[in-house]
């Protein structure tokens, strides 16, 4: 039912007029909404300030003993996500440019306007950015909270692995849960076909006081955080799933400890799924 009715929305926002003229019952026009998003992007988001600077980072990791799997899986994300915000960036300001009249407005920018208005990530950005259902602002708000993250690893990158990671603001989450596995690996000689990742649910959510602390103790593995349970609901002291709290469609599951263990050949564990 919300797919469908997202879907009609969708249809009928698209079926208002298009025209980039002034209206005159004031409503604001594709080049007004295309403005004001421009400004949330430079100003507000600033996602040009907040490039990840990649060499620097490589040069705080020419050592061997500090470049590690977490570190390349770090710094795959920077790269993913400066490309993201180089095509959003030149997109934006040909587009402001062609408002002055200093650009001829091409099809490809009316493009970007008409997706712009209608709340949609146009087709170019979406084939340089993560996976998402997200509608245009939603998106670059989840942008700005991703960036933020990177951002807080660039000053000491060998540490990555003693902060709480965000798995849902990764272009690739499997391959930080991956390096877990990797590093196991390289401390235990085991090949990484007989490892697995053992997942525990914490009692603790990562704004927590107590957080500090549990990173600072951490030998093995690494706490994420940033999953969901959708119709149902998480007793965190008991550590289990119960039914959904009426009028809460989410609820958000607490802090996971994710380890690196070796699989046990003909020993089938029913408790872990």
């Amino acid at each position: 039912m919300t797919t469908q009715c997202v879907n009609l929305f969708g249809i009928l926002v698209e079926l208002q007029p298009k025209s980039g003229g002034g209206g005159s019952d004031g409503a604001p026009t594709v080049i007004d909404i295309a403005k004001d998003f421009a400004v949330r992007v430079f100003e507000e988001a600033q996602v040009e300030s907040q490039k990840l600077p990649i060499d620097e980072i490589n040069g705080k990791l020419s050592d061997e003993s500090t470049r590690g799997p977490y570190q390349n899986v770090y710094l795959q994300e920077c790269e993913l996500i400066n490309t993201l915000i180089k095509i959003i960036v030149i997109d934006l300001k040909d587009l402001e440019l062609a408002f002055k009249g200093e650009l001829t407005m091409t099809a490809a920018m009316e493009d970007l306007m008409e997706n712009i208005s209608l709340n949609r990530i146009c087709a170019e950005w979406a084939k340089k950015s993560w996976m998402t259902t997200r509608g245009l602002g939603s998106w670059l708000d989840n942008l700005k909270q991703r960036l933020e993250m990177l951002n807080l690893w660039k000053d000491d990158p060998t540490t990555i692995n003693k902060t709480i990671c965000f798995l849902n603001r990764l272009y690739k989450p499997n391959s930080y849960l991956t390096a877990i596995k990797q590093v196991c690996a390289q401390k235990t000689g085991q090949g990484l076909n007989k490892l697995y990742i053992q997942t525990d649910v914490q009692k603790k959510f990562h704004w927590e006081p107590e957080i500090p602390g549990m990173l600072q103790r951490i030998e093995d593995g690494a706490y994420v955080f940033g999953f969901q349970l959708e119709g149902a609901a998480w007793e965190k002291n008991s550590g289990q799933m119960e039914e959904s709290i009426p009028k809460q469609q989410f609820s958000v599951v607490p802090i996971i400890h994710c380890k690196a263990l070796q699989t046990q050949e003909g020993k089938v564990d029913k408790a872990v799924y």
